[in-house]
């Protein structure tokens, strides 16, 4: 029998976000990352925003990634890029035995940046973590490429997203308008990563989505 996600989270942690799990990532950060995975509940736990945050312009520059850096660096967490060539290696069929190939081969081509400008975040041993609180929505699109692609190469095994929660928006409306038009539909939350995590956009890469609430928000 499945256990219910909430098994595998702190408690205090379900009343300030709420947890999305593709690919069973949360089952696999509980039994097969657990020093990580405790990692990302104290940064979370530890998570409190302002409303001067919130009011604060520069996107995913503001103090609110910040907060995640300083406790994740502290641990051993860094933002990581890579890049890499694909070695082609052309092998020739021997004389008269179809389907047998010679072990030497006839040609090798090299394609150049086969892989290149994927950076995540946060990495620690094989767990990936990247924080979208205000880009530009195509931005999910970028980091679950990336994810898909360390993943395809053996770098991690499982991804961590957290944005924020549509119920932010009842907070953003009492703010004002420009606040309310400053995160609107087109940015970074929930259900614009959950659609594309639907329609499998993370390839084989396990992720849990993690949606920033209300409880998060200094007064609420």
């Amino acid at each position: 029998m499945t256990k219910d996600i909430s098994t595998y989270i702190k408690d205090e942690l379900l009343q300030k976000f709420e947890f999305h799990n593709y690919g069973h990532a949360i089952e696999i950060l509980h039994e097969a990352f657990p020093e990580e995975w405790n990692d990302i509940q104290e940064c979370l736990d530890k998570l409190s925003i302002s409303t001067a945050d919130i009011i604060t312009s520069g996107g995913n520059e503001t103090a609110i990634p910040k907060k995640f850096d300083n406790i994740l660096y502290n641990l051993g967490w860094r933002e990581i890029r890579i890049t890499g060539d694909l070695l082609v290696k052309l092998y020739p069929r021997k004389q008269n035995q179809r389907g047998r190939f010679d072990e030497t081969p006839f040609d090798e081509k090299i394609i150049k940046g086969y892989i290149d400008g994927h950076n995540i975040d946060f990495i620690k041993g094989k767990v990936a973590f990247d924080l979208e609180w205000n880009s530009k929505d195509q931005t999910f699109d970028r980091d679950l490429l990336a994810m898909r692609t360390y993943f395809d190469c053996g770098l991690i095994e499982v991804g961590i997203i957290v944005t924020r929660s549509k119920e932010l928006n009842d907070i953003f409306r009492e703010l004002g308008k420009s606040i309310m038009s400053k995160y609107g539909a087109s940015t970074t939350w929930m259900g614009k990563l959950e659609y594309r995590l639907k329609s499998r956009r993370n390839g084989g890469c396990p992720i849990l989505a993690i949606g920033i609430k209300k409880s998060c928000i200094d007064g609420y």
